[in-house]
């Protein structure tokens, strides 16, 4: 009996020393986890860290053999290929969902067949689950096991480790996402900043492409850019073309959604992501890589946003540039219009039309104008439109177009008829003149449902090009109009007043230019929002006109600045003018506020330079600022203020 008790003696008294080696052993890991943590700035890559693990453990617990495989989009990889993901790696990488269920209720497992039967694995016996509450997996850990590590991992302290590991882990793969982020989305930010702060589309365009070369300097990137044949940079920019582009390329600008494609023809992996604004798609922002090479989520969200960003900073810079080209293009187009037969007869222009529709794949192409109260079918024309099957075809469009302007799209024609026909899918778009349907193209196929809705819209953009000398005129006064005022004071535009301005000096006697900044403003915009300060600008632009009159123009230049140009009118006369504007103003706002002015005049004897004008308006502006606000200066060191 007495022998019994000092056994179990022995036994308890073991069982505690072995308690205190897993508790020493913990202790031992968690320093060695914390140093990973404290020398986190100085690891580069999710690899380093687990080979510092590999280290910890082979020290602590006697593990020569470990893997370990990372978590990324439903598969295993080995950590040691993550840092370039090839399209082999993908393909043999182990399916999170094949082994997800062996750590039911528990993060330590033996190692599962799928696994254990591949080569590199074989000798591994244990696997571990890394995942924290309510995250995605980490990864798991495959360790050839020894008696010291089942000892610990079987012990009371053997949970609490993996915790502790996959705390730091989880806390280690953050912090890497963050520093892989932050150098690119510093750079985006930057990029971003230099976009509010300018129009040049040309600065625009050369930023975006050498803000992704820097980030992909082995790949290769293209910017392929929609009707931007103006363009003029120093870097090579390809023009956006529906009839050689791929079909990956034309997707991506149709649907504005970010594309991938394995070019094997041209030996690499494209990415495609449009560069699209509120409004339109500009164009594409290409990024070529070895076709083993597979794009991370976070490149392409970072491609995606890149192009975003550039292509509302070039939507705000080409809005300006766009009206103007626009109106000169269909100037253009409708003084040439007359003289396309000399240059191109209408034969040979539906000739390349028909040409551009064949990306379509139609079977049958059709070009009808209208002559008198009829539409006639061109020599363009493939031969069915002249016999009696296609007149089948060309009455059905007549009698649509007759009640509408709208284009027409047919999946399945024999629904619609009961007439024998051999063509079922139909497209057809109208040729717009003054709003009224002056012709129309047909393109047909005998396969229902043919024609995809992009083709549709593919269709109406080709036509659309081709009537657009046609309907210059009714375009004009709009695209005008949206050219020479400010959509929110409906003031003039800065550009109008520059050409107001040029000519007042080379015309006019005299004349005066008065620059408005408003004093506090941003103040106003954090106090009470941007709608109070739109509101104040639209007062101040209502009474600015109810001032000036007819007598001059009033005009936005910028921000919250508006400025005024007078003709006509002598220097006593400017002074008096700009005292009565600086004076009314506070009563004219709603909560008040105060202007500050710069002021310049000419006469006869004095007759500045035009970019000069600006320039001293601005300067005396600056005084008047620096003087107290709520006055004005004038241009040549004389102030005068309100009081």
């Amino acid at each position: 009996m007495y022998y019994k008790l000092i056994v179990i003696y022995w036994m308890l008294y073991r069982k505690g020393d072995f308690m205190t080696d897993h508790l020493q052993t913990l202790k031992y890991i968690q320093s060695d986890v914390l140093s990973f943590w404290v020398n986190s700035k100085a690891q580069a890559s999710f690899n380093e860290y687990f080979y510092s693990l590999k280290q910890c453990l082979k020290k602590r617990l006697g593990i020569v053999n470990a893997a370990f495989l990372s978590f990324d989009s439903n598969s295993l990889i080995p950590v040691e290929e993550m840092a370039a993901l090839t399209i082999e790696t993908k393909l043999n990488a182990v399916s999170w969902q094949m082994i997800e269920a062996s750590f039911y209720q528990q993060n330590v497992v033996k190692i599962p067949y799928i696994l254990k039967e591949k080569e590199a694995y074989k000798m591994m016996t244990d696997l571990v689950l890394f995942q924290a509450e309510g995250k995605t997996p980490i990864g798991v850990l495959l360790v050839e096991a020894t008696d010291a590590w089942t000892d610990f991992m079987t012990s009371d302290y053997g949970e609490e480790c993996v915790e502790t590991l996959t705390k730091v882990l989880q806390m280690i793969r953050e912090n890497l996402e963050l520093k892989v982020n932050e150098d690119q989305y510093r750079k985006l930010y930057n990029m971003t900043d230099l976009f509010h702060s300018t129009m040049d589309i040309d600065l625009i365009l050369e930023n975006v492409l050498k803000n992704i070369k820097d980030n992909f300097p082995e790949f290769n990137v293209e910017l392929i850019l929609s009707n931007d044949q103006d363009r003029r940079t120093t870097i090579d920019i390809k023009l956006f073309d529906y009839l050689s582009e791929r079909p990956a390329t034309i997707e991506a600008f149709v649907s504005g959604e970010l594309t991938t494609e394995l070019a094997s023809d041209l030996n690499c992996r494209l990415l495609n992501a449009p560069i699209k604004g509120r409004q339109a798609i500009y164009g594409i922002l290409q990024v070529g890589a070895p076709t083993s090479y597979l794009f991370t989520t976070t490149e392409k969200d970072f491609v995606r946003m890149l192009a975003q960003a550039s292509g509302n900073a070039l939507e705000n810079a080409k809005l300006y540039h766009q009206s103007h080209r626009l109106v000169s293009d269909l100037q253009l187009i409708n003084e040439t219009s007359h003289r396309l037969n000399m240059r191109i007869d209408i034969h040979e222009m539906l000739l390349f039309l028909q040409k551009q529709l064949k990306s379509l794949q139609p079977m049958e192409v059709c070009f009808a104008f209208k002559h008198n109260d009829s539409f006639e079918v061109t020599d363009a024309s493939t031969a069915l439109f002249n016999s009696e099957k296609g007149q089948t075809y060309i009455k059905h469009v007549e009698q649509h177009f007759e009640h509408t302007n709208d284009p027409l799209f047919i999946a399945d024609f024999s629904r619609l008829t009961s007439n024998q026909i051999d063509y079922r899918s139909i497209m057809a778009i109208p040729i717009l003149m003054e709003e009224k349907i002056n012709g129309f193209s047909i393109v047909l196929h005998k396969e229902p449902y043919f024609f995809s809705f992009d083709s549709f819209k593919l269709m109406q953009s080709l036509i659309h090009h081709s009537s657009l000398a046609i309907a210059n005129s009714i375009l004009r006064n709009q695209l005008q109009e949206m050219v020479d005022l400010d959509h929110l004071t409906k003031l003039y535009a800065r550009s109008y007043l520059d050409q107001y301005v040029e000519k007042s000096l080379e015309k006019d006697q005299s004349g005066m230019f008065l620059l408005i900044d408003i004093d506090n403003f941003k103040y106003i915009n954090d106090t009470y929002g941007h709608q109070i300060g739109d509101k104040i600008l639209m007062q101040i632009a209502l009474k600015l006109k109810e001032t000036i009159g007819d007598r001059g123009i009033c005009a936005r230049w910028g921000g919250e600045e508006m400025s005024v140009c007078v003709p006509n009118i002598d220097e006593k006369e400017a002074i008096e003018l700009t005292t009565a504007i600086v004076a009314v103003i506070p009563n004219a706002t709603d909560p008040q506020v105060t202007i500050s002015a710069g002021l310049i005049t000419w006469d006869e004897q004095y007759r500045p330079a035009f970019q000069s004008v600006f320039s001293y308006a601005d300067t005396a502006l600056y005084e008047a600022k620096n003087s107290g606000k709520n006055r004005f200066c004038i241009h040549d060191r004389f102030c005068q203020t309100n009081s």
